[in-house]
């Protein structure tokens, strides 16, 4: 029989220390509550105590390594847990993002929180089930078949008894069985329900708590004064020029480390804008308006051959395409600066924060301070969303810096310029494409070379442990960034090489979709052309090129064609010589060539005067196997597809020698709710497979998508990220000059 170990839930949560941030589905979000310092539960991997507990109410609590982000995760999360345990969902407690109660799961990246951290902990409620279902039949001394589950209790000859009389009090210390019996999805009533995320409400009327709101008692302000240009050195601090600011506490200096704690936030605010401090010069980043030229003078310190088929070498002609795409460098523009609050409670580090990566940043704070890993506990709280690491952990360095210099709880709250101006960037992507044709005019080589950083994933950098020559550890790893340079067609000789660089031009990071993104841009924008080149509707040409055998990809293809109602036109629309535009194009994915089908369909206006591209309609055909609520996947890909586009036509992040100058709204304009696409989209719920990832797949097909639909509308191919419309005129000057040459010979 299973181990079930006593220990009751009131006494883990009671020993546990600090903040355990708690949300009860089917109500408003449980306030946060603090709780004594003390012994923790264990986090161990594998245990399935580690992902759930189940009081003597019958009330279960999960624990997720895996955070929500706003992206309904936390929802789906205790959906799961809710099914497979056969309770109602408004029993179901999620926590999550905490280092000391949630076992770690990895980072909340790569659009895997349902696809692995939902699964395991799937598994480990299917496994307290069927230990609980033994004690049951034990219970009442009936077989196990003979048990019927409704509610969290078990029946049998009239005689009931529930998960809170048989756990009384203990916990489930049992390994988890990854082969446990899963519920039949024939079976299931919560999994695949639209099941509206209950804190919505709060966000939209101001009563949700994120992590900006959130304060400790006695709680400091601080503020880092940050150098004007990058590697500038702190020479000098005049102190006499905050005298006349009220509350200050302490002006610290560690290394070029520079900040101000106050008593008030405003004080803090003032200091930080008022403090006098001289800097070297610096000069590090490359000439913007040479970009290109530095990237592809970058040393290569080692290529990754993604697929090589055939031989493209061996492949002699003349007719051949050539293309190259440029993916420009991007910040996540998140809409609440970072925030964070650390204390240190009888020599243990306390952090919360927003990043989704707490038990990283528990290693990374850690190492900064020369602490063992077991005193460092980093609490999630929700914050602006960014889909990537922003300057969420910075923060968390920054207060817990200050924390320790001031021996009391202090607040960081980043202001604009720092977060446009210092969080780490996405990077900027230069690929090159090239088709050889046979004798017929089909496709017989494909070769790619994509210039990307060596990594854009991994443990980025601590901003603040950086300047204050404190140990911090930068482990860039490629990622996924890699992904999807590869194609999912067939032609007879593909080479497709990745070449890693030695160094980007700013701290690198991962936004939505890294790499994918960009690398499915240029390779869905060059079919594209290749399709325009031969006259062939490029819907129906990427359908005779990917795997016959590929049903699902064949089918999320053939429903675009109907959702859309796709007409074929394979070239470009007849000039009509009206000032707008309009224009339809279209994109595809399997995300990462394994797993989540995406098609999409861009519906775009184009004013031949300002330049300017509206993408009116978007329609998606979507595929990532079971859905475990409708709800969130369609918000997921809604959210894909008006943040891409606002990627698409808006976002360049701009830089002089010295530093970043696109430091606010003005500079580094995102998309407006008037310029919001209507989405239509069609969820091809597959309930007998595994659910995929649907955070970011939709976001990888949504730049070319633009693009082919510029070329319907203007004949025009725009291969340079953002579509600004100075670039759009310059386009469409160049096109009627071709044009005008053309007609005259």
């Amino acid at each position: 029989m299973a181990n079930i170990s006593t220990m009751s839930r009131r006494a883990v949560l009671k020993n546990a220390g600090g903040m355990v941030v708690a949300f009860a589905l089917g109500s408003a979000a449980r306030p946060a509550r603090a709780i004594e310092a003390g012994t923790l539960k264990s986090v161990a991997e594998g245990i399935v105590s580690s992902y759930l507990s189940i009081d003597t109410a019958g009330k279960v609590t999960v624990y997720s390594g895996k955070i929500d982000y706003g992206t309904g995760v936390r929802t789906g999360m205790a959906q799961i847990v809710a099914e497979e345990l056969s309770v109602p969902l408004t029993d179901v407690m999620v926590i999550e993002g905490d280092t000391s109660l949630t076992p770690d799961q990895g980072p909340t990246y790569g659009s895997n929180s349902i696809e692995v951290g939902g699964m395991e902990i799937r598994r480990a409620a299917a496994t307290a089930r069927e230990a609980l279902t033994d004690l049951a039949a034990e219970r009442l001394n009936v077989p196990r078949g003979t048990l019927t589950l409704t509610d969290g209790v078990f029946s049998a000859d009239s005689r009931t008894t529930g998960y809170g009389d048989l756990m009384e009090g203990k916990t489930l210390s049992l390994d988890v069985d990854e082969n446990a019996t899963l519920k039949n999805p024939g079976d299931y009533s919560i999994v695949g329900q639209k099941i509206p995320r209950p804190e919505i409400p709060g966000k939209v009327t101001g009563g949700f708590t994120y992590m900006q709101d959130f304060r400790r008692e006695d709680m400091l302000h601080g503020a880092v004064v940050r150098p004007p240009a990058l590697g500038a050195a702190l020479e000098s601090v005049d102190e006499e020029s905050l005298a006349h600011i009220p509350d200050l506490v302490r002006i610290v200096h560690k290394g070029d480390f520079l900040a101000v704690v106050t008593r008030s936030e405003w004080s803090c605010v003032r200091a930080a804008r008022e403090l006098v401090a001289r800097w070297s010069a610096s000069e590090t980043l490359p000439d913007q308006s040479k970009l290109w030229e530095h990237v592809r003078a970058t040393p290569i310190v080692q290529d990754d051959v993604t697929s090589d088929i055939g031989n493209v070498d061996s492949v002699k002609g003349e007719d051949e395409i050539n293309a190259t795409y440029q993916y420009a460098m991007q910040t996540h523009g998140s809409i609440g600066p970072s925030c964070a609050v650390t204390e240190f409670i009888d020599g243990q580090l306390i952090n919360w924060s927003s990043s989704q990566a707490t038990h990283r940043l528990r290693g990374q704070l850690a190492e900064m301070f020369g602490m063992d890993e077991a005193d460092v506990r980093c609490i999630y709280l929700e914050g602006a969303g960014c889909y990537g690491r922003n300057g969420h952990e910075d923060a968390a360095a920054d207060s817990a810096l200050l924390a320790r210099e001031m021996d009391a709880p202090v607040r960081v709250q980043w202001m604009r310029h720092d977060e446009h101006g210092w969080d780490p960037k996405g990077p900027p992507t230069l690929i090159d494409l090239s088709a050889r044709m046979d004798g017929s005019g089909e496709v017989a080589a494909w070769r790619s070379e994509f210039f990307i950083p060596q990594g854009a994933g991994g443990a980025v950098e601590l901003l603040p442990a950086g300047l204050a020559g404190m140990p911090t550890t930068t482990e860039l790893n490629p990622g996924g960034i890699t992904n999807d340079s590869a194609i999912p067609y067939q032609f007879p000789h593909i080479r497709t090489t990745c070449h890693r660089l030695e160094s980007t031009p700013l701290r690198p990071s991962w936004i939505r979709a890294p790499g994918r993104m960009q690398n499915t841009f240029a390779n869905e924008s060059f079919l594209d052309e290749i399709a325009a080149r031969r006259g062939i509707d490029p819907l129906q040409f990427r359908l005779d090129r990917i795997d016959p055998q590929d049903e699902r990809g064949r089918a999320v293809l053939e429903r675009l064609r109907d959702l859309a109602e796709w007409v074929s036109r394979p070239s470009p629309r007849d000039d009509t010589g009206e000032a707008l535009l309009k224009g339809r194009g279209m994109a595809y994915v399997k995300y990462e060539l394994r797993r989540t089908y995406v098609a999409g369909v861009a519906d775009v206006e184009l004013d031949r005067n300002s330049g300017e591209i509206r993408v009116t309609g978007f329609h998606v055909t979507h595929d990532c196997g079971q859905i475990i609520n409708p709800v969130g996947v369609q918000s997921q890909i809604e959210g894909n597809v008006i943040q891409t586009t606002s990627r698409t036509l808006m976002e360049e992040l701009t830089f002089d020698r010295s530093m970043v100058t696109s430091l606010d709204w003005a500079t580094y304009p995102i998309l407006r709710f008037d310029a919001v696409p209507e989405v239509v989209i069609d969820l091809i719920d597959r309930p007998d497979e595994p659910p995929w990832g649907a955070g970011e797949p939709a976001c990888a097909i949504v730049s070319a998508a633009i693009a082919n639909a510029v070329f319907d509308a203007a004949g025009i191919r725009l291969r340079s990220v953002p579509f600004k419309p100075a670039t759009v005129r310059t386009a469409l000057k160049e096109a009627a000059t071709r044009a005008s040459a053309s007609s005259s010979a």
